[in-house]
């Protein structure tokens, strides 16, 4: 099996789709901004090596691709922002913020990696994943620089994996509100947080092995007919309405 990039390696999702791609014996790189953690991660994993840096950094992507090796199985994006703001409350800066990390963060780490993606692909063709929300879908409010960024994110997917198949798929995971550290300023508070499990069909939020099961079966040889897809992992929040 060819080696994995995993941007974001470090955080709930990432970390948690390194494990379960490193449970179907992929070997793997890891991309996080703490050098320590990654390590740690490393370490823990077995198989993994890592480049520390952060995504908003001239050069990182090629520095990645360069140290992650010739050949790559697939890429997983799993760099994110929760920019929740009203209007009145976003600045440029806010909105610059949420675009580089999610949607040009992601530009650079395929544009860098394609051509190592491009040699590896075996007959599956080689994974690549990105996240969206389901914010995008919905339309929530405070959701309008992350929703923006994350939109331009499902864009991207569409259009590269147009152009870069059959070698390369391309596809999204949007998930609901995921128990996160990231999303730990929500999810910490427990009536917040049930209230907001409630709006779900099932019950409850997600929690990253949810979203890493689904992420890592779209990077591995058996969802290689997928592409260009756009799949929520929301407990059923883009789709149904709860009882009542």
């Amino acid at each position: 099996m060819q080696r994995v990039v995993i941007y974001g390696g470090t955080g709930g999702i990432g970390r948690a789709t390194a494990r379960a791609l490193r449970a179907r014996g992929y070997p793997l790189h890891l991309v996080a901004r703490d050098a320590a953690r990654l390590e740690e991660a490393a370490d823990h994993l077995g198989d993994t090596t890592i480049t520390a840096g952060d995504v908003t950094e001239p050069g990182l992507a090629d520095q990645v691709a360069k140290e992650a090796g010739a050949r790559l199985g697939g890429l997983v994006y799993a760099v994110g922002t929760i920019n929740l703001r009203h209007l009145a409350r976003l600045s440029p800066e806010d909105i610059e913020t949420d675009f580089r990390v999610n949607a040009l963060g992601a530009f650079l780490a395929l544009q860098a990696a394609a051509p190592a993606l491009k040699a590896g692909a075996g007959a599956a063709g080689a994974g690549v994943v990105l996240f969206s929300t389901v914010a995008v879908a919905q339309g929530f409010p405070s959701h309008a620089s992350v929703a923006m960024a994350k939109g331009a994110v499902e864009g991207l997917a569409l259009s590269l994996a147009a152009e870069l198949a059959p070698q390369i798929r391309v596809n999204v995971v949007a998930p609901s509100l995921t128990r996160t550290p990231l999303a730990a300023a929500i999810t910490g508070n427990e009536t917040l947080a049930s209230g907001i499990a409630a709006m779900h069909a099932l019950q409850r939020l997600g929690t990253p092995e949810d979203i890493a099961a689904l992420a890592s079966f779209l990077v591995s040889e058996e969802a290689g007919w997928i592409t260009g897809q756009i799949i929520g992992a929301d407990g059923g929040r883009s789709m149904l309405r709860t009882k009542g």
